[in-house]
């Protein structure tokens, strides 16, 4: 991976180093006011790192529809834990019930990962045989399955789960206490899986219609999940249980455990589709901070229902809550550590200053309400689809508050955060990211294509008609990219094909001759005919280059060629 980083007059170009890992040393070179810390820490994680990725048995059990996923569907979960802060432990079940889409199944799989232990599977009172397979757990049912019916079973698991290293980027369980010995824990699991902490069908393809999360915890903490709280119970050994409830469709890795010594306030927001109830859960300590920088929450829904349309979930609110790590797109119920600054975590990643006008974690993670968890990818090899359109969010937010120049410099500003080392999109059915590029790799494409469109209306249109048309679905990068090239009238199969699948940026090559501008693309896909806008002679002009060689004849000599910088392709010219 190639991140380029400039202090000073000093350029550096960083070797593999992920996005979000690259993020991290910048913020510690911040914290310590030491860039040649930030050098070695980058040098010594790339000697040690792997270049080739070799796929296992667990990858494809993990990653595939396999035979024992693909013949029921997820209708509805009810997970029932008790989390014992003092032990680390996590203990309870599951009840998983699904339609039956094929005749004649026996097995099926569940996902939990170790050091977690699946102990007892129970349908219709009789306890199932299991095999284990790593990560992978099939249950023998005994019961004839029938097409069309709605069955049951209860998974009991228990166990010390994995904790989580560094979230949410290295997932698992969070176990800290806050600033009074209080314990401050949450989940975090995107891409490591859902199946880390609790037993699911942990693919993404197959999202559960609803669920209910049942979480016991000690009677002087609070625990926060997705959806709305319908019920605390009171329990003799001082304890109480939360009970939240949530009625849309909700993907593995959106479910999520938040527990500490919260304190609640909130708002109503009237939005398009009516009052919305926005919650935010923060701890004690920090109430007067946060009433003060969660008035960023209603500004992002502002101006994402303007861009994407109405909220995806009303029925089951909006909430924002603290948690002990940077923060995460929890559907409805929205993580946040950012600290209580504007920017990440005090840094403008654009470094334009644009940044530093808004709190990165909550407009970012907010906007994956609508792209992560209302149109959600079906492989995680398309994460694209979530985090590209989220990064560009980012610059749709200032443009709606600051305007099209201040959204067009973030945008620009972010691509100094781009390596070029993978394509965007991984590999399919092994659960295998692509490059941390689709931020804002991804954000550039989408930018350049906005200015190929050349009607914001238009834009907005699409954006808007994208989260109607797929509204709780589960997507594929095909449908995504031929609603676009539908809807905006212009083929873009060429552009998604550079940008998502190479690691190539386009370059307009061009030489003067005279009055004569000679051009074509090059490093670029062989049927590559973006068009692309340029000053010549201080003129606006539309090209529509191939990667042929192509003239324009301009009334007087080629003095001045300049590129519009909104297209995310550099110029060279040829002497």
């Amino acid at each position: 991976m190639l991140y380029k980083f400039t202090i000073s007059f000093i350029s550096f170009q960083i070797i593999n180093v992920p996005l979000a890992i690259h993020n991290f040393f910048i913020e510690m070179m911040y914290k310590h006011n030491n860039f040649f810390t930030y050098l070695f820490l980058v040098c010594f994680l790339c000697s040690t790192q792997a270049f080739s990725q070799n796929f296992t048995k667990q990858d494809t059990l993990r990653g595939s529809i396999t035979p024992e996923r693909a013949w029921w569907d997820l209708t509805h979960y009810h997970l029932d834990i008790t989390v014992n802060p003092s032990e680390r432990t996590i203990a309870g079940s599951n009840t998983i019930q699904y339609k039956v889409l094929t005749n004649g199944q026996k097995t099926l799989q569940i996902d939990l990962q170790p050091p977690l232990q699946l102990t007892k599977v129970v349908q219709d009172g009789e306890e199932l045989q299991i095999k284990h397979d790593g990560n992978a757990h099939f249950i023998h049912l005994t019961k004839k399955q029938e097409l069309g019916e709605i069955n049951s079973i209860q998974v009991f698991y228990e166990g010390k789960p994995k904790v989580a290293k560094r979230p949410p980027w290295d997932g698992g369980i969070t176990w800290k206490k806050d600033a009074n010995g209080l314990p401050f824990i949450a989940s975090s699991c995107q891409g490591l899986g859902a199946s880390v902490w609790w037993p699911c069908k942990d693919h993404m393809y197959d999202e559960v219609d609803s669920m209910k999360i049942s979480v016991n915890v000690p009677k002087n903490l609070m625990n926060v999940s997705n959806g709305r709280l319908v019920k605390v119970e009171e329990k003799d050994n001082d304890t109480k249980t939360f009970h939240w409830n949530v009625v849309n469709p909700i993907n593995n890795y959106g479910v999520n455990i938040n527990i500490g010594d919260y304190v609640h306030f909130g708002e109503k927001y009237e939005g398009e589709n009516g009052t919305l109830d926005m919650d935010y859960y923060v701890l004690r300590d920090n109430l007067d901070k946060a009433k003060e920088q969660f008035k960023d929450a209603a500004r992002t829904m502002e101006a994402f229902e303007h861009w994407f349309g109405p909220y995806p979930f009303y029925e089951d609110s909006y909430k924002l809550v603290e948690a002990p790590y940077l923060g995460m797109e929890h559907q409805s119920s929205v993580t946040y550590g950012n600290g209580y600054v504007n920017g990440y975590r005090g840094f403008d990643l654009s470094r334009t200053g644009w940044g530093m006008k808004f709190d990165f974690i909550i407009v970012h993670e907010s906007g994956h309400e609508w792209f992560a968890n209302n149109i959600t990818n079906i492989d995680i090899a398309d994460m694209w689809i979530h985090e590209s359109f989220t990064a560009y969010s980012e610059n749709l937010f200032l443009d709606y508050f600051y305007g099209k120049k201040a959204s067009s410099e973030y945008v620009i500003g972010t691509r100094g955060s781009v390596s070029n080392d993978r394509p965007i999109i991984g590999i399919y059915n092994v659960n295998h990211e692509g490059s941390g590029d689709m931020y804002y790799k991804g954000a550039n494409m989408l930018h350049t294509i906005r200015q190929l469109i050349d009607d914001d209306e238009k834009w907005r249109s699409i954006l808007r008609g994208l989260n109607k048309d797929f509204y709780h679905q589960t997507v594929n990068t095909q449908q995504i990219e031929s609603y676009i090239s539908e809807k905006s009238g212009i083929d873009l199969s060429s552009v998604f094909d550079q940008y998502l699948r190479t690691t190539d940026i386009p370059v307009l090559r061009y030489k003067r001759d005279g009055n004569k501008f000679v051009y074509r693309w090059e490093n670029a896909v062989d049927d590559f005919d973006m068009k692309v806008q340029m000053a010549l002679n201080g003129e606006l002009v539309w090209l529509s280059p191939t990667t042929k060689w192509q003239t324009k004849k301009l009334a007087a000599e080629v003095s001045t060629v300049e590129l519009n910088p909104n297209f995310y392709v550099t110029i060279e010219e040829s002497k």
